[in-house]
């Protein structure tokens, strides 16, 4: 037996008991005629003690050339310290060690495997192995192990079967782009690695498996942004004879139940808002509730002046940011400049302040008098002592502007506080959007979701007015989860197909095998997938989901630590049957 007791569960009540610990040495400290040794193991620090008392010479020399993240094993009697230190839960405690074991030496890290560590994220990332024996990182993937098991438990209990589909599948053509396999045995044909299980899931309800989920690895070789990963963990769920109700009804369950044992909230209310409600109100449409800030369309209260930047916009709106007219001319240029930013892209900002007599001061008060004024700060809903931050130009681009500063202000603001919990659905999604280059129409979540009933009709007369009937559930600001009911009719999804710009030959050739399995009885059926990683990020209350990944790739989707992707040498080319560019 290495170990009778955890580095973590000693104590006071453990006083005079003989026990082996292992782990690796944190620190030692060596006063001469005692050393101090941290021993650290996952659960936890004990402090182990060497003195020229009551330890034999060669142990305590033993001792005092143990070097930072050896491994070792040491015996010895708990007894109480002499000076205690209250922020470690064995701080009441020490180990008097008798026998010291040295199981394995350790070059001296890159890093100190401290809470604050002085390794930056490349160096981390490339000893990842090393990060994870620091707390922050620990905790993290003991967090993310606690809150799979829960979403397990809460689907088992509602009569969800785990199964597991494929990762060796065709490759699609809609979505991001697929990460291809080379088939040896099938010479110049590939397989695809899975965006997601969607037509396997859809094909198990033709199956009768009734209620099913898994979670599940899925790939997505995409230009990657910021705290994006090519591959990542969804939870995936799929359920036959139920219409959105019912799956809404589900995984508000879901939610509830991970808020209430992972983080101790009770939620009563997840609101639900359309598409273009989210869209007219927040800019966007995985709007953060947890405060206001709502967007205001000024058109009809700004558009009757001679101020022709406003004049010849499609839209002008603003925003009332919250005791904001405290800020100097210096305050607001630079507010300017950010919104000028090539990541934001507005042309410039009008600012008008509400001050404290009830009087107004903007940007363009040569073209708007006191009134106009007022009126702007009624629709944006903004008070005495705020700011109004008005830019304008093509709806939806100045929309998604407007979005991004309402949540830089409440960044800067404190008002997305990562302990508070706001759900929300958003629903009534546009079916298709139109790609302005091409002139085709893309599904907006997949080719498999169904119109809203009652508007299949539209699909002929007016294929960008149809609502899909798909659901996402945003929390904090973030989706979370999407999903939508599926088509389960042959000729509706083959209707389908032909909106999307295939052939009958095409979808056959792609989509055959899920149009065959709809000849055979297939159930109303509809789903929803989570993504975990998100999800474990901001239970955590986090946003940055690397944190939260035992083994992540970079921003250039690289994994530094083992150094992937890489070349494979001549041979297994030519197995495969490929060659290189040259």
């Amino acid at each position: 037996m290495y170990r009778s007791h955890t580095c973590g569960e000693l104590r006071e009540s453990h006083s005079n008991t003989l026990v082996t610990l292992t782990g690796w040495v944190q620190k030692t400290r060596d006063k001469g005629f005692v050393v101090w040794v941290d021993l650290r193991d996952r659960y936890g620090i004990t402090q182990l003690v060497f003195d020229e008392e009551r330890t034999s010479k060669d142990l305590l020399e033993k001792a005092r050339n143990l070097g930072r993240e050896f491994v070792i094993q040491a015996k010895g009697t708990v007894i109480e310290r002499a000076s205690k230190n209250p922020n470690l839960p064995t701080g009441d405690i020490e180990v008097l060690v008798n026998e010291l074991i040295i199981l394995n030496t350790s070059k001296t890290p890159p890093f100190t495997i401290e809470n604050e560590t002085d390794g930056g994220e490349d160096l981390r990332m490339k000893y990842r192995y090393l990060d994870i024996r620091r707390n922050q990182v620990k905790d993290n993937l003991i967090f993310r192990s606690k809150v799979a098991i829960e979403v397990r438990k809460y689907l088992s209990e509602e009569g969800f079967i785990e199964v597991e589909t494929p990762y060796l599948i065709k490759s699609t053509p809609e979505g991001a782009r697929d990460f291809v396999v080379p088939s040896r045995m099938n010479e110049g044909q590939f397989y695809a690695l899975p965006q997601s299980p969607q037509t396997f899931k859809q094909l198990l309800m033709v199956g009768g498996m009734d209620k099913y989920f898994q979670i599940v690895k899925c790939f997505r070789d995409e230009d990657l942004r910021a705290d994006r990963q090519p591959e990542f963990t969804q939870i995936d769920c799929e359920m036959a004879f139920v219409e959105q109700e019912d799956i809404l009804n589900t995984f508000e369950g879901l939610t509830r139940h991970l808020l209430a044992e992972i983080n101790g909230v009770e939620i009563d209310a997840f609101p639900r808002m359309t598409f273009d409600e989210a869209m007219r109100r927040f800019g966007n449409d995985k709007p953060d509730i947890r405060f206001g800030m709502e967007l205001g369309e000024l058109n009809e209260v700004a558009q009757h002046r001679h101020f022709n930047v406003f004049n010849s916009a499609e839209f002008v709106g603003g925003i009332a940011v919250p005791n904001g007219a405290e800020y100097t001319r210096k305050e607001i240029d630079k507010l300017i400049d950010w919104v000028k930013r090539p990541q934001i892209g507005a042309k410039g900002m009008v600012y008008v302040k509400c001050n404290e007599d009830g009087t107004f001061k903007s940007s363009v008060d040569k073209f708007y008098d006191q009134d106009d004024l007022a009126n702007w700060a009624k629709v944006v809903g903004a008070k005495v002592g705020d700011l109004i931050c008005i830019l304008s130009g093509r709806t939806d681009e100045t929309r998604a502007q407007l979005s991004a500063l309402r949540m830089e202000m409440a960044e800067r603001l404190g008002l997305r506080k990562s302990n508070e919990f706001a759900p929300l659905w958003v629903t009534d999604f546009p079916l298709l959007e139109l790609d302005e280059e091409t002139g085709r129409y893309h599904a907006m979540h997949h080719p498999f979701t169904s119109p809203k009933p009652g508007q299949l009709e539209l699909l002929e007369t007016d294929p960008g007015a149809v609502k899909a009937n798909a659901y996402d559930l945003v929390l904090n600001g973030n989706e979370i989860g999407g999903g939508s009911i599926r088509i389960h009719d042959k000729d509706v999804q083959a209707t389908m197909f032909r909106h999307l710009g295939f052939t009958p030959e095409e979808a056959h050739a792609q989509f055959g095998f899920l149009m065959d399995a709809f000849q055979y009885g297939a159930p109303p059926h509809g789903g929803i997938a989570f993504g975990l990683d998100r999800l474990v990020a901001i239970l955590g209350g986090q946003e940055t989901i690397r944190d939260f990944i035992a083994f992540p790739k970079n921003n250039s989707g690289r994994d530094v630590m083992i150094d992937a992707p890489s070349p494979i040498d001549q041979e297994q080319l030519d197995e495969l049957g490929l060659k290189l560019r040259t």
